[in-house]
Order: C-alpha cells, then structure tokens, then sequence
C-alpha cells in the first residue's frame, strides 16, 4: 500500500517519506490527544469511537521500516511509547531519526530502538536514497511542513475529524508549494471521520 519505485525504475528505489497524521476539518494536527492548546484532546471531544476508522493505523505500523520525528515530537514520544509494548511493539523496535539541529546523542532516550540524530532536510533526503523501506512521520508539524516544501514528502495518510478549532499549528503551510495529490485509498466512517490516502503528484 505505501509507494515505492519498481525494481524496472530504478536499480535503488527511494524509500517513499508517509507523513500521517490526524486533521480538523480547518487543517489543524495540533493536540489532537492532548497537549497545550485549548481544545487539546480534540479526537475524543463529542467523537464516538469506531475501530474501523483507525484500521490504517494498524496497518502503518505493519508496512513501515523506520520513523521520522522532528525534535518536539521526539521529546513528546519517547518517554511514553517505549513502555506502550503491546500498542507500538513494531514501532518500538524499528530505527528512528530525529531531525533537529539542537538535540544531542546525550539527549536521546534509552531502550527506544536504534536512533539516529539527522541535522537537516539534506540529511533527510540522503536518508531516502538508502536501502530499506517506507519512512513514516508521526506528528511533527514543522518537519512535515519542511518536508513538503522541500519535495520530499511521497504520500500523506490524513484521518479528518469533524471539528473546527479554529486556531492551532496546521500541517499545510498557507506559504507552501502548490501540490497535486492522487487519491489512492478514501473511506468514512458514521462517526464523521474521514481516511484519505493520498499521493503526491510530481
């Protein structure tokens, strides 16, 4: 399901970069558990829980071969994911990269799995050339935002709320690029969440 170049295409595939993330219906990925704005905690707010929309998130976990976070994102998860073993074990014990220019290795945590510390969004596209497989980006609003501008992003995987904040950190820039996406997989859901699977168009 997640992209990735034919064999016939190119004798090294680039690994395909999946930003996922969850959306208000204004854009917003801010706080969507928890966290420090005032509407924190957004998908549990009025939302009837159905397991069927977050049948992608299982699926995620199973497909990707590494996870990208920027430096907040990183800080935010890795005291808690590594104790959450039966919720993440694939992701517990997958590589990770965190992009950032302040973090040192001495920052990093302990028993989360090999963890690379890149520099920037050149790192990040040497990163992509390598062997392996998809790269997944958890959360990490600026870096995706980054990512995007710099045309590094090869699909998104959006769950849509049916909520409006109205104010909060947004995974689209209003400055960013132009970008056309291919759908690949769209679904709903009675509770009023949407999936989109979507390409990025080049």
């Amino acid at each position: 399901m997640i992209p990735g170049s034919s064999p016939e295409q190119k004798e090294h595939p680039v690994r395909p970069i999946v930003v996922t993330t969850m959306l208000t219906l204004d854009g917003v990925m801010e706080a969507p558990g928890g966290g420090d704005h005032p509407h924190a905690g957004w998908t549990f707010t009025d939302i009837a829980f159905d397991p069927a929309a977050y049948e992608l998130k299982g699926r995620e976990q199973e497909e990707a071969t590494a996870m990208l976070l920027g430096r907040v994102s990183y800080q935010e998860f890795a005291p808690v994911w590594p104790s959450m073993t039966e919720e993440f074990p694939r992701y517990n014990a997958m590589p990770k990269h965190v992009v950032s220019s302040t973090l040192a290795e001495d920052d990093l945590v302990d028993g989360w799995g090999e963890t690379t510390i890149l520099r920037g969004l050149e790192d990040v596209a040497a990163l992509r050339e390598t062997e392996g497989g998809p790269i997944l980006v958890h959360g990490s609003g600026t870096l995706a935002r980054g990512l995007a501008a710099a045309g590094l992003v090869d699909r998104y995987h959006l769950l849509t709320f049916p909520v409006v904040l109205g104010s909060g950190k947004k995974l689209f820039a209003d400055d960013g690029p132009r970008t056309l996406l291919r759908p690949v997989e769209t679904a709903s859901y009675p509770n009023g969440i949407t999936m989109g699977v979507w390409d990025v168009v080049r």
